[in-house]
């Protein structure tokens, strides 16, 4: 049985700019109602987690912020508060939201960005800035940490300190929240005995594992023994959740050098009849972009996407969603 899509990746900007050549600029210009039409969007399809990928964004030429902050200028969009308004309309829809505490260095200097003491100066003090605004959210779920890293196997000891000390900081400051991560290399890994020793000390109450099929790592048909494997080691090891972080885009012409654009119902499908046995649940690479609600006020992303909501949607019809 497939298992629907729980939540999706939210993002003002994409932090890749010719990956988002689709939405990026449009974003720009959203207003509040906007940002709070596109949140009604994703939870018309049932989902109710939003992982908000970058709450600063730091490129090589320039920095901004989506919240009230002393670290980074205002990233100067339409919408002046965005997370904050993000945050409004899922308290409404009953929705979770992870919020970002990384990309506090430049985004594609992913090692320093877990190992740099400026870096994660920066990062802690945006928690306990975001603590003090958005802490009377209800929908205020819990922290992610975008830096990401490889799985060659297994885990870098450096990344399971980095996540251990970003989650004992984000639970210092909120009691019971939740700490995600999502790493690659899910074809690559090796879930020995080993690995699963690594889990039961690393500090995250979910591990979301990426499919990598938008990327081109695996095939949809293929991912099947890894999250398998994965399920064994997570109840072994009795700790973090098993997600999944499914990519539902493609790319329009070279892989991490062109525009992400829809990946299409059909690969989506044998994508969730892949991973559906094994995870606890699935979140998508993105809604944002890739997917419109017909006549939606906030459209943004690839002509296709309109489509590709309908399909999807139709996927599961016999689901009672939302309007």
């Amino acid at each position: 049985m497939l298992k629907p899509i729980r939540g999706t990746w939210f993002e003002f900007q994409h932090h890749s700019r010719v990956e988002g050549k689709y939405w990026n600029p449009i974003c720009r210009h959203f207003t509040a109602e906007q940002w709070e039409e596109k949140v009604d969007e994703i939870a018309s399809l049932g989902m109710e987690y939003l992982v908000l990928m970058c709450s600063s964004l730091v490129y090589e030429d320039s920095a901004e912020s989506y919240f009230r902050t002393d670290i980074y200028p205002p990233a100067g969009l339409a919408c002046k508060n965005p997370i904050e308004t993000m945050l409004c309309a899922a308290d409404r829809r009953g929705m979770k939201a992870f919020l970002s505490c990384g990309f506090y260095g430049n985004w594609v200097e992913t090692y320093r960005n877990m190992t740099d003491p400026e870096v994660k100066a920066r990062a802690f003090r945006a928690m306990e800035q975001m603590t003090e605004q958005f802490g009377y959210h209800p929908s205020f779920y819990g922290w992610y940490l975008p830096d990401e890293s490889c799985i060659r196997g297994h885990f870098d000891e450096w990344f399971i300190a980095y996540i251990n000390e970003y989650a004992a900081h984000g639970h210092s400051l909120r009691p019971g929240s939740r700490v995600m991560i999502a790493p690659y290399g899910t074809n690559l890994l090796q879930a020995d005995d080993d690995y699963i020793a690594q889990l039961a000390r690393i500090d995250a109450d979910v591990i979301a594992y990426q499919d990598e099929v938008g990327v081109r790592k695996s095939a949809a048909d293929q991912t099947a023994v890894f999250y398998e494997a994965l399920r064994r080691a997570h109840d072994k090891a009795g700790r973090s959740a098993l997600w999944a972080d499914m990519e539902i885009f493609s790319f329009e012409g070279d892989t991490y050098r062109s525009a992400l654009i829809p990946g299409g119902i059909e690969r989506v499908k044998k994508q969730l009849e892949s991973i559906s046995p094994y995870v606890d649940t699935v979140l998508c690479y993105q809604y944002p972009g890739l997917m419109n609600r017909p006549g939606t006020k906030a459209f943004c992303g690839h002509p296709d996407s309109i489509r590709f909501y309908e399909d999807y949607r139709k996927l599961f019809s016999c689901r009672n969603w939302g309007a």
